[in-house]
Order: C-alpha cells, then sequence, then structure tokens
C-alpha cells in the first residue's frame, strides 16, 4: 500500500467516512478521488455547521446589545428608569403628596343679564296707534319721565267717562250726603274711583288725570311714562304705527345691579347656596358677584343647568349681552390629597393613572381613583400620603413606558 492510499484510510478514519477497499493498486487513484470528494463535502459541512455557530453568536451579541439597550425598563414592564439628562430635557417635575385644604376655583361660561327684579317692560293695555316718541335706544331715563305718546279709541271713551263721573262726584261731594242721599252719594263716589281707576290701568299719569279733569287734554291721546330709573334695552317701534295690547314697546332696566347667568354642565354636581363668591371677568376687567339662585332644571336648548348670580355695576361699566366668564370660589372643608389635572392619564385598562418616583429617576404607573374636581387641581384616592408624583411631564413618562411594552424582541 502506498503512502498516498495510507494517508487517504488514515483521513477516512478520523472523518468518518466509510471506504472500500480494492486490491488492485490501479483503482487506488479511483477511491482516492471519491474519499477526496468526501472529504471536501464533510469540510464543508462543518464549514456551514460553523458559520451557523457564528450567526447563532452574532444574534446572541445582536440580542444581548438589545438587552442592554432594553435594560432600562422594568421586568414586569410597567416602569422605566429615566436618566437625569432625561428628565431635564422632558421637564418632568416631581411633587411630594400630603394632604392639605384647597383653594380653587370652578369656571363657567356666562352672559349679563338686565335683572328681571328691577327692569320694566312699557307696553299698552289696550290697542292703540303710536303717535310720538320721548326717548330712544339706550337713553338713560328717569323715573316719570315721558317715554311715547300713543292714541286709543277705548282710552277716548275711558277718558269721556272719568269726565262725566269726576264731574258728578264732585257736585255731588260739595251739596253732601245729606242732601243727595246715600244713593247718589255711594254711586258717584263709586262711577268716579272705577273710572279713575281704569284710566291709571292704561297708563295715564297723575297729572294726565289732572290735566283730563279739567278738560285740557284731547280725547284718546296718553302718554306712558317710566315707571322706574333706567336704560332703554329695546326700543322696537315706529311711529304711526298700530301695537297691540300687551305688546311691548321699550324695555327698560336698572343696570346699577345686573344678573349673570352661568352655565354648568349637568354633570357639575356642586352645591351652589345662595351667598356663593364668585368672581366675573369682562374683557379684561374682573367683578365681584355672589350667586342668588340656581335653576333646578335643565335648559331644553342648550342642556345647560343656570345659575344666577348678582353683579353691582353702580359704575356702569357692564351691559346686558355681554359674555362673561364666571368662576366660582370654593375651599375644601378638610384636607385632600390633589394633582394637577395634567398628571392623570389613563392606562392601557382605560383606568386612570399617575406616575410615581419610587428611587431617583426609576418611575412606575400606580391606577387611582378620581374624586371632586377642584379647578385645575383633581382629588386622588389610592396614593399614600408622602409619595412622590409626576406632576409635569406625565405624557413622556408614559410614551417611555409604552415604549417599553412594545418590544418587538419580546424580552
Amino acid at each position: 500500500m502506498n503512502q498516498t492510499l495510507r494517508t487517504l484510510i488514515i483521513t477516512s478514519f478520523i472523518m468518518g467516512l466509510p471506504l472500500t477497499t480494492h486490491s488492485a493498486e490501479g483503482s487506488g487513484h479511483t477511491h482516492e478521488h471519491e474519499v477526496n470528494k468526501q472529504v471536501e463535502q464533510k469540510s464543508q459541512d462543518h464549514k456551514e455547521e460553523g458559520d451557523g455557530h457564528d450567526e447563532h453568536d452574532e444574534h446572541q451579541d445582536k440580542h444581548g446589545a438589545h438587552k442592554d439597550e432594553q435594560g432600562d425598563h422594568d421586568e414586569e414592564g410597567g416602569g422605566i428608569k429615566l436618566s437625569t439628562d432625561q428628565v431635564s430635557l422632558a421637564n418632568i417635575k416631581i411633587n411630594t403628596l400630603e394632604p392639605r385644604l384647597m383653594d380653587y376655583d370652578l369656571y363657567a361660561p356666562g352672559e349679563i343679564k338686565a335683572n328681571g327684579y328691577t327692569s320694566y317692560h312699557v307696553s299698552p293695555q289696550v290697542d292703540s296707534v303710536v303717535l310720538r316718541r320721548h326717548a330712544a335706544l339706550g337713553d338713560h331715563v328717569e323715573k316719570g319721565q315721558a317715554l311715547v305718546t300713543l292714541f286709543s279709541e277705548t282710552v277716548a271713551e275711558a277718558q269721556a267717562l272719568y269726565r262725566v263721573a269726576s264731574s258728578e262726584w264732585t257736585r255731588v261731594k260739595r251739596l253732601g250726603r245729606k242732601t243727595v242721599g246715600d244713593k247718589r252719594y255711594v254711586s258717584a263716589q263709586t262711577d268716579y274711583e272705577s273710572s279713575y281707576a281704569r284710566l291709571k290701568v292704561y297708563g295715564l299719569s297723575k297729572q294726565a288725570l289732572q290735566s283730563l279733569s279739567e278738560k285740557s287734554q284731547v280725547l284718546g291721546e296718553y302718554t306712558l311714562n317710566a315707571a322706574i330709573e333706567g336704560a332703554v334695552l329695546l326700543d322696537d317701534f315706529h311711529q304711526g304705527q298700530r301695537v297691540e295690547a300687551g305688546g311691548t314697546l321699550m324695555e327698560l332696566a336698572n343696570e346699577h345691579a345686573l344678573w349673570v347667568e352661568a352655565r354648568l354642565t349637568p354633570s357639575a354636581e356642586l352645591n351652589l347656596p345662595s351667598g356663593t363668591q364668585a368672581k366675573v371677568k369682562v374683557g379684561s376687567e374682573w367683578f365681584k358677584a355672589k350667586v342668588t339662585q340656581e335653576a333646578h332644571t335643565i335648559d331644553p336648548q342648550t342642556r345647560t343647568r343656570v345659575v344666577r348670580l348678582l353683579v353691582n355695576n353702580d359704575a356702569h361699566r357692564l351691559h346686558p349681552g355681554m359674555f362673561a366668564d364666571v368662576y366660582f370660589e370654593f375651599k375644601t372643608s378638610t384636607p385632600v390629597i390633589a394633582v394637577p389635572e395634567t398628571a392623570l392619564m389613563r392606562g392601557a385598562d382605560g383606568d386612570w393613572t399617575v406616575y410615581i418616583e419610587e428611587q431617583t429617576g426609576q418611575f412606575e404607573a400606580v391606577e387611582v381613583e378620581l374624586g371632586r374636581s377642584l379647578g385645575k387641581w383633581r382629588e386622588i384616592h389610592g396614593i399614600k400620603r408622602g409619595t412622590r408624583v409626576v406632576i409635569e411631564g406625565a405624557f413622556f413618562v408614559a410614551s417611555q413606558i409604552a415604549k417599553g411594552g412594545f418590544d418587538p424582541h419580546n424580552h
């Protein structure tokens, strides 16, 4: 056996290759060729297997690097570790929660309204025709000042009856009860008083009735005067226009004290008794107001609950129709634990959560129950006093925890 064949047999034995021996030396070259092919194939297999191990090692290295990158996340997936630079750049602010008394404001949109208890509608009590106006929209009028002169057939008849009754009553009084008798005396007095009352209801003033008795006033004409001091808020008529009984010609309002109607959502469970203090902002000016009454029904148009307040307007800077921002002032009767509304975030299951700092830079989400709304703050339950809670930057913390929850390698 030559040296080459010996070498091939030894190699085949080591590599575990099958080898068929031949007695003829001439066949050695053929077998050598076959062994070489098998050795080369085996070597290639080992190489590929080695490459596979290399790829696995490379995957292990990459996984290790990813693990290092994800090492900041808690194993449970509910927390995150942030560096000092991240906390600073994200402007994360942390506060130690302690129970305390809270002074807070509750906002509601509002509108300035005329004081319905001091306003007055000027309207004829019988069908009439407008002859002349004596005041215009926006004018400030004094009590007793002439507003509009009208004409009415009904008033003319009543004035005529009044003249007759007034003349008869004057004569009977002069003669005396004993002379005219009780029946005539009482009848004259009754006719006079009823005709007088009728014209008063129609809107004639005491001076107008006196002029009528003196026959210096044209029958049918009468003037409506201001019953209160105030401003003309409504002026909806034209001269020569016929107006029906009860139709509003003008609206007067005493603007020394006005109403503010604040509108709250029906779900706002607030106790707003009469006398509750509030601040009202109109434009850039602030005014003090107090609750006078709270509606117990829901407005069918706006679906809101109306709270009425009274505001002093001696300086006449407020006018009906102006929009206002109303801030009700409250104070808790007992200490509460509260956080800013911005500190609250929705968890993956929809529950409200806050983020607490257990160690420096180590944040974890904790579910809480919400209590009363305290303006920009919210009362919470489920957090112990002394807990350090993120009050600013909670969104950043939540987003970092969310990233940890979506690890593509599922580690």
